[in-house]
């Protein structure tokens, strides 16, 4: 009780003060990704606002902040564009049960498996996406942009030096918005993005036929969402334990992720994951608690609904501003000096998860890439295996597995000795693969009159033989 305590009401006027500006954060990017799918505004707002309201509860991760997204967007283009969003309503619905299913299954142990240097290059790809997303609002546009821009960016870089008990980005959206209104200049408003729903949403069934075709149809979109929505998720909530210093229960996240897509589907909204630009804005406010997620949700509706007509005048230089100092904040710096330290295996596979991450425009694409890369290298560097032969005797250093055992093979060919002995001392057996070599070796110089006697083997090994 008392841990729920706490992460409810732990940090309850810094967690409501983080929430208005995440939920602030979420209406313009909601519009985004309406857009990329073709589909009508509402779909995406009352997925923010649903998947948010839902994973404050059942998430694992207490401030991060989940809604509709990009990523989730880009997979669902096609579904919308062949069969319609009544389509769409029912993939994010398995979706959400096959999240929850992966999550029960302990999906999120996999995280492990993310080396250090992919990690660097999700966040530093994450900080230059956030950045170049913003660019539209801004590049190419009047003079007033750009200074309400620049403006917002100072603001939001010197206020936290003087005063910290309001989030810097919730005075300055309110001071920018202001003098805009006052001084009547001409700048792009979130009104000019799209239109604003003007009532909650309700629960219906997607209309489709339920039979075997319909499954054919959503469930590869399903898989699709399924993998990368929790993929940055848990990556997300990776980075939010890294900036608090806290851990999370990513297991439950996943869990929290599929039963808030479940849901949403229910009521209208796409799928979709953590937001990472609007969980780093959360938390860079001040945002730590389970309020901060529910505030973030229920605050977009009360926006949407009650003050559409204010909202829709907020510039958006200047929401691109805060968004471009979070960009900031969110690159790791410190990678620079990772590049000249780190081997440049290390080095090279942060670069190229960032450059894919870039170029598909897709976080989980570059993720899984960048995975495999520093797969490849590590079987790479631990599949050196050397024979030292000292007259009769060879000595084997190193594991013996499936990417060590043409070596070890070759290494038997030009045998001219009666008798050999071969140790395992300083080795592992692996695998099956291991064996195999084993055996053939053994079998090929048994045919050539050669005795072969095999010592050193470990308990382990001798099990496998």
């Amino acid at each position: 009780m008392s841990t729920l305590k706490q992460e409810w009401f732990g940090n309850a006027r810094s967690d409501i003060l983080a929430g208005i500006v995440a939920g602030l954060a979420l209406i313009p990017e909601s519009l985004a990704f309406a857009f990329i799918m073709g589909v009508d505004p509402r779909v995406a707002i009352y997925a923010s606002f649903t998947i948010s309201v839902v994973t404050s509860f059942v998430g694992g991760r207490p401030g991060l902040i989940s809604a509709a997204t990009g990523a989730m967007a880009l997979v669902l283009v096609s579904l919308m564009a062949n069969h319609g969003l009544q389509y769409v309503l029912a993939a994010t619905i398995l979706t959400g049960l096959t999240q929850f299913i992966l999550g029960g299954l302990g999906v999120a142990n996999l995280m492990r498996f993310v080396p250090n240097s992919v990690m660097l290059g999700f966040v530093n790809a994450l900080g230059i996406m956030i950045f170049m997303t913003q660019l539209p609002y801004i590049w190419g546009a009047s003079s007033m942009t750009y200074l309400f821009a620049i403006v917002t960016l100072i603001l939001v870089y010197v206020i936290p030096r003087f005063f910290t008990a309001i989030p810097a980005p919730l005075i300055t959206i309110v001071l920018m918005t202001s003098i805009a209104l006052i001084s009547g200049v001409g700048l792009q408003t979130v009104g000019d993005i799209g239109t604003m729903p003007n009532t909650l949403p309700t629960f219906f069934l997607p209309d489709i036929p339920l039979n075997l075709e319909t499954l054919k149809i959503i469930l590869p979109y399903s898989l699709a969402l399924s993998i990368v929505g929790l993929l940055e998720s848990l990556l997300t909530s990776q980075v939010l334990d890294d900036m608090t210093d806290s851990s999370s229960n990513k297991n439950r996240e996943a869990r929290g992720q599929g039963i808030a897509n479940f849901i949403n589907g229910f009521f209208g909204g796409m799928a979709g994951c953590a937001l990472i630009g609007q969980s780093i804005v959360n938390v860079k406010s001040g945002g730590r608690g389970r309020l901060s997620t529910l505030t973030a949700g229920v605050f977009l509706m009360f926006l949407i609904i009650l003050l559409g007509d204010v909202v829709i005048k907020i510039p958006m230089p200047v929401l691109a501003g805060v968004m471009i100092m979070i960009s900031f904040t969110t690159f790791n710096w410190g990678s620079f000096q990772f590049l000249k330290q780190a081997p440049k295996s290390e080095s090279l596979i942060m670069l190229i998860t960032v450059a894919i991450i870039l170029y598909t425009k897709n976080l989980a694409i570059g993720v899984v890439f960048g995975i495999v890369l520093s797969s490849l290298s590590f079987v790479a560097k631990i599949s050196r295996i050397n024979v030292i032969q000292k007259r009769n005797r060879y000595e084997i250093k190193g594991p013996l597995f499936f990417a060590s055992t043409t070596k070890f093979i070759q290494s038997f060919d030009n045998v001219s000795e009666s008798e050999i002995v071969i140790n395992f001392e300083n080795s592992q057996v692996w695998d099956e693969s291991a064996i195999g070599a084993i055996s053939k070796v053994k079998q090929n110089l048994e045919q050539k009159g050669v005795k072969v006697q095999i010592q050193g083997l470990n308990s382990s090994s001798e099990q496998l033989t």
